[in-house]
């Protein structure tokens, strides 16, 4: 299992939830072999009703819904609200075969990779006489 690096620690899509303090699904990603995976807490939930995946373009949605009420002889607990995440796919991800399970409080979304993606290319930078540039 290989980890994947990001140059930012937070996800510039979450930022309006971390300027604003929304919580977010807190995540994992990780390359596993030929495949990309996302693990999200999401303890306590009926997956049918309460998780949403989705994908648009080359970003996973994970969208939590939770509607927990507690309540005992002496005191009463409840705990709501709406919870995204938002997660950039890699490049070679592969729309087709996408798997989403849900295990003991942990939602893993499963992505097939294909080959490899291209490391990128340095572009040369041509200089012009100062004449030329004028025109």
């Amino acid at each position: 299992m290989s980890t994947t690096s990001r140059l930012f620690p937070l996800d510039l899509g979450q930022l309006p939830t971390a300027l604003f303090g929304a919580q977010a699904v807190r995540v994992e990603e990780y390359t596993d072999g030929n495949t990309y995976v996302v693990r999200a807490e999401a303890p306590g939930l009926d997956p049918d009703k309460d998780i949403t995946v989705s994908l648009q373009g080359n970003r996973l949605h994970i969208r939590v819904e939770r509607n927990e009420e507690r309540i005992d002889k002496a005191h009463s607990e409840f705990h709501y609200g709406s919870f995204t995440r938002s997660v950039q796919l890699p490049l070679n991800a592969q729309e087709e075969g996408i798997t989403a399970s849900y295990v003991a409080g942990i939602l893993e979304v499963r992505v097939p990779l294909a080959g490899t993606v291209s490391p990128g290319r340095e572009i040369p930078v041509t200089s012009k006489p100062a004449a030329a540039a004028k025109k």
